[in-house]
């Protein structure tokens, strides 16, 4: 990982670590999955045949991104599992190597729930044992809970389910209590899990290898990278020919006062960048993420403000949030109402699921009606 990446994750794991929580809340009115994430309740055409207006812009009010799917899909074939194993772990204190003896009983965590759904992907949903908050799939909703307050760590709830690995990529913590497992006797592995959809491959060859599947891990990210190029490529052919939307990634905890605006190098910036959009807070300055201020959503100038489902909810609804932030009021998105939301625990989960969370954020943008 790069260090701005670094230093942008380290970031993200700051601001969104005070007590708050990136759960996969149900949004309103939509059924929830067994595993706790929202989906469409009908079948979805293909992007090629949505009813795309010519001017993005014309479309007025909020809108909810839907999965079609809430599971995660897996990679086909039967694929060897070599253990013992020795891979480098990404420490707080420098790369060191750790032998993995057996990976029968996983635990993993991290902020956006990438590292279960990798495992998830490579056909291991029954070796977890333990969950964090942010893991909502399919398969997993009967996991204890090993994180507490949102993304703090319990070790005495990790010790409790023995298991043989815990993966994590340090972004929930106290890092240093994590480290402190390997004392009880815990196989830790730190893997790197930066937030662009480059990192989506790497993270699924990490994880791959730390259980003991490399050749898996090396088929599932090819995989996702040719996925992932496909459904960029198939939202750019039903773009309006206009000029491209302004967009920013504004997360909201509404009980806490949080207000931040996501930006180069958060994530949300492949995201928008994916969706034919630009970033307009990376425009503005906007590098990680920072608190809102009214010069900066002013100067954005949004066309659209994409949401966590939670967030929006926690101010009230659009509402809510135009009268506690009135300076996103005075952006054409605040005038339209143009807000799309999407389930926490999925919109910045980059992993197995990023070509369908590409999909549906692309249908509430540019077709919300269908």
């Amino acid at each position: 990982m790069s260090q701005p990446r670094r230093l942008a994750a380290i970031g993200v794991s700051l601001a969104l670590g005070l007590g708050l929580t990136l759960s996969g809340c149900a949004a309103t009115g939509s059924p929830g999955a067994p595993g706790g994430t929202p989906v469409a309740t009908t079948p979805v055409a293909p992007l090629a045949e949505l009813d795309v207006p010519a001017d993005p812009r014309d479309i007025e009010g909020p809108s909810t991104a839907l999965l079609a799917d809430a599971a995660i899909p897996v990679l086909e074939g039967d694929w060897p599992q070599q253990l013992p194993t020795t891979v480098v772990s990404h420490d707080l204190g420098g790369d060191r190597e750790v032998t993995v003896p057996s990976a029968e009983r996983i635990i993993a965590m991290d902020l956006s729930g990438s590292i279960a759904a990798t495992l998830a992907g490579l056909g291991l949903t029954d070796r977890l044992v333990g969950r964090d908050v942010s893991t909502t799939f399919e398969g997993t909703e009967d996991l204890p809970l090993v994180t507490i307050g949102g993304h703090t760590v319990s070790s005495e709830a990790v010790l409790a389910l023995r298991p043989d690995i815990v993966i994590t990529d340090g972004s929930v913590g106290p890092r240093d209590v994590v480290e402190q497992l390997r004392d009880a006797g815990i196989t830790v592995v730190f893997v790197t899990a930066e937030p662009s959809f480059e990192g989506v491959s790497e993270l699924t060859r990490q994880v791959g290898a730390a259980v003991g599947m490399p050749e898996a891990g090396e088929a599932l990210a090819a995989q996702l990278a040719e996925a992932i190029d496909a459904k960029i490529a198939e939202i750019a052919a039903i773009i309006p020919r206009t000029d491209p939307l302004r967009m920013v990634f504004l997360y909201l905890r509404g009980s806490a006062g949080v207000y931040y605006l996501f930006g180069d190098d958060s994530g949300a910036d492949s995201l928008i960048r994916a969706l034919g959009g630009i970033d307009a807070a990376a425009e503005v300055g906007i590098v990680g993420n920072r608190p809102t201020t009214d010069e900066a959503l002013i100067g954005a100038a949004p066309d659209l403000v994409l949401v966590m489902t939670s967030g929006i909810e926690s101010v009230g609804g659009v509402d809510g949030l135009l009268e506690v932030q009135p300076a996103i009021a005075l952006t054409p998105a605040g005038e339209r109402r143009r807000f799309v939301d999407m389930a926490d625990g999925v919109v910045l989960g980059f992993g197995p699921r990023t070509p369908g969370v590409l999909d549906a954020l692309a249908r509430a943008i540019y077709a919300p009606a269908e």
